[in-house]
């Protein structure tokens, strides 16, 4: 049965304390292995994520002592045997592109161990931290498989292709040093500070920014990653500036600041984001006064 106590869900837990919303990973005695449960039960959070404008930050975490050992194996040589011809979408890249689209930041807490689809449905995060005890393996290789969870176009982005390379070609475990190093993850901490850190980083946020601002952002940063010339970027800029300037949210961030007093944004996600999101297919290029 499933115990409210969790949320409504299962495989995992979802929590909301002062704006910040916890999700939980919540099969320890697996190591929280990804099932496609727990995918279904992640892509569902999200989404009641971006409609409850109470959400202003999302840290996502692991239960127990591990953060996600990567699929359940459970099924043998079977597991990953999908039938051939079919219309294959994989469970991780789900929810990474579900959290892509996420309007809410992300914060990853890596409290032990994330191996697989353990370390790549993180990579659309905004902000990842381990403990001390984390370690982390793209391992696909070394099961006779390949990279998922839409990692081969986030892991390069965020580490560099040579190092992408090398751990998706050797399928070693790494330490939290070697992937604070690479730039996989912010920073690294004593498990008991691993949680005061993610919430302390999700509290900044929820209580100095505007909520349409911050969701506008990282989609705008994400995207334009795969932009071909700065233009493309000048443009949508543009607008989004223009649009937010004309907006309540721009008014009270202005007169607190020449009042010296914390903000109070009155825009909602849920309500206020421009018309012009979400931007799919990408904006394309055009000039910024056409005719």
């Amino acid at each position: 049965m499933i115990d409210d106590t969790t949320g409504g869900y299962e495989q995992i837990r979802y929590e909301v304390a002062e704006q910040v919303l916890t999700i939980t990973l919540n099969r320890p005695e697996r190591l929280n292995a990804f099932t496609r449960q727990m995918a279904e039960e992640l892509i569902d959070a999200f989404d009641r994520a971006d409609s409850d404008d109470e959400v202003r930050a999302v840290v996502l975490t692991g239960a127990g002592r591990g953060y996600c050992a990567g699929a359940d194996l459970r099924s043998g040589g079977a597991t990953f045997d999908y039938a051939e011809g079919a219309a294959h979408r994989d469970h991780g890249g789900q929810v990474s592109l579900r959290i892509f689209e996420s309007t809410k930041p992300v914060i990853v807490a890596f409290n032990g161990p994330a191996v697989g689809i353990g370390v790549t449905m993180t990579l659309p995060a905004d902000v990842r931290l381990a403990s001390t005890e984390a370690r982390f393996g793209l391992v696909f290789a070394r099961r006779g498989i390949v990279m998922e969870a839409a990692s081969s176009w986030f892991l390069p982005r965020l580490v560099g292709i040579s190092r992408a390379l090398e751990w998706a070609n050797t399928g070693r475990i790494f330490d939290a040093d070697e992937a604070l190093a690479g730039g996989l993850v912010r920073s690294v901490h004593p498990p008991e500070e691993l949680l005061p850190a993610a919430y302390a980083i999700a509290r900044e946020i929820a209580e100095n920014t505007a909520p349409v601002s911050v969701a506008l952002n990282r989609q705008m940063l994400w995207r334009m990653l795969g932009a071909d010339h700065p233009m493309t970027a000048h443009v949508l800029d543009s607008r989004a500036v223009q649009s937010r300037g004309t907006s309540e949210d721009a008014k009270e961030g202005v007169t607190s600041f020449l009042e010296k007093r914390p903000a109070r944004f009155p825009d909602r996600v849920s309500a206020d984001m421009p018309d012009f999101y979400p931007w799919w297919p990408a904006m394309p290029f055009r000039p910024l006064n056409p005719g």
